[in-house]
């Protein structure tokens, strides 16, 4: 009898623990996310998928290092970045955020609306609908209850697994090519391989799931729990980017399709693999961008209010935290109006976001790494040498690859001169 209250002590502590890393791994296959998953695999085939393992390792560590962070200290990145470097890093840092998660917002909304355009129904109806549920459920519920809405719109990422299976893909080809390196000197393969990785590890992710272990309460004590929670999400992102992949590369690419957008692969499957590939595909966009929906001004607003002292958490009534809804409420009513403005191209709100996002991400890699690293801050949870090694590598390969993004974003044609010479 002991040891059944035992075990059962044991799983309540594991599903009260769990949900920062899953939640904020999910949210990393956002609209732009699934776009650039898709078309790498309508582009290249298969040829990204050890680029997409990479990637996904590199989130692990990323995210790992932000969740026990928080565990440790008990604060949000943005605070500690003010405490340790000062105010003008941190207004630096929060403003960057902040313009790159306001184009980031309105992606998300023009997934909504794409998704419901491909069921013939109009965005000016879609987008103020689901902008006032997203902004509705975090303003008038409490944090358990809002993640469990979380945790279920991350169930609707399993329709990409499903599309993947109904294409029949050669998984000999699938798997061979996954365990084996592929590059091209290609100017737009390598901007490409850049996309994919810089769409699973962002800067707002690692502001979140810091933010969110702490809002949850979660200390050093349990951190093992939210380690294996981190994992679990980063594996699930990798395995949702892989699906999505696996479907356009075995139908668009097999057939020579080009496409730009997550509707563009949605449609040009329903003729190669059926009306369930292409609803299931338009399925999963529609949670993957509403769930980012949610994700995206709550990382701007906990960051904000960490970074300046305002008090934060949807556990907190809008009274004890009007700056943190505030601001909540202003991205959302911003990202989703963006969409409907008639004239304004989303392609370039995404393009623009995207350049912002890559100037702000190695700073904050560099700042997470060294925070972690801090004895007085992190005791005996300081990262390892060895693990200091690898984080080391992969912050600097990033900041190389994040310059390069930016340089072709802003100098395509020299920069094609130059690989081509």
């Amino acid at each position: 009898m002991e040891a059944i209250k035992g075990l059962k002590s044991r799983v309540l502590l594991i599903l009260s623990v769990m949900g920062p890393g899953i939640i904020t791994a999910f949210a990393d296959n956002d609209a732009g996310g699934i776009a650039t998953y898709a078309s790498a695999g309508a582009k290249y085939g298969y040829k990204m998928m050890f680029i997409m393992l990479v990637s996904t390792v590199c989130l692990a560590i990323a995210q790992e290092i932000s969740a026990r962070t928080g565990a440790v200290t008990g604060r949000g990145l943005s605070d500690l970045i003010r405490e340790q470097y000062g105010v003008k890093w941190t207004f630096f840092a929060m403003a960057v955020l902040l313009v790159a998660n306001l184009g980031t917002t309105a992606s998300e909304f023009s997934g909504i609306a794409t998704s419901f355009e491909i069921l013939g129904i109009s965005k000016y109806i879609s987008v103020p609908i689901g902008a006032f549920i997203v902004w509705w459920l975090v303003l008038k519920t409490d944090y358990e209850k809002v993640e469990k809405v979380f945790l279920l719109l991350c169930i609707t990422f399993f329709s990409y697994i499903i599309s993947g299976f109904i294409v029949h893909p050669s998984w000999g080809e699938v798997f061979h090519q996954s365990l084996t390196p592929s590059f091209s000197g290609e100017p737009d393969f390598i901007l490409m391989a850049v996309g994919v990785i810089g769409t699973t590890i962002t800067p707002w992710g690692q502001f979140y799931v810091q933010a969110s272990v702490v809002d949850k309460g979660i200390t050093a004590k349990e951190f093992s729990i939210t380690r294996w929670d981190v994992l679990i999400g980063s594996f699930f992102t990798g395995l949702i980017a892989f699906f999505i992949i696996v479907a356009t590369a075995a139908t668009l690419y097999k057939n020579h399709i080009s496409i730009e957008t997550a509707k563009d692969a949605a449609i040009s499957l329903q003729p190669l693999a059926g009306n369930y590939a292409s609803l299931l595909f338009a399925g999963g966009l529609l949670g993957a961008s509403v769930l980012a929906a949610f994700i995206l001004p709550l990382s701007s607003a906990y960051a904000v209010c960490e970074a300046f002292g305002f008090e934060r958490g949807i556990s907190k009534s809008y009274k004890e935290a009007p700056v943190f809804y505030g601001l909540y409420s202003a991205l959302i009513f911003l990202g989703s109006t963006l969409v409907l403005w008639p004239d304004l191209s989303l392609y370039h709100v995404m393009l623009i976001s995207q350049v912002v996002n890559g100037i702000l991400l190695p700073p904050i890699l560099i700042f997470m790494v060294l925070i972690a690293s801090n004895g007085n801050l992190m005791g005996n949870f300081t990262n390892s040498k060895s693990y200091n090694l690898i984080a080391w590598l992969f912050t600097v390969i990033l900041i190389v690859l994040t310059v390069f993004l930016l340089l072709s974003s802003l100098f395509p044609d020299s920069i094609q001169r130059l690989l081509g010479s």
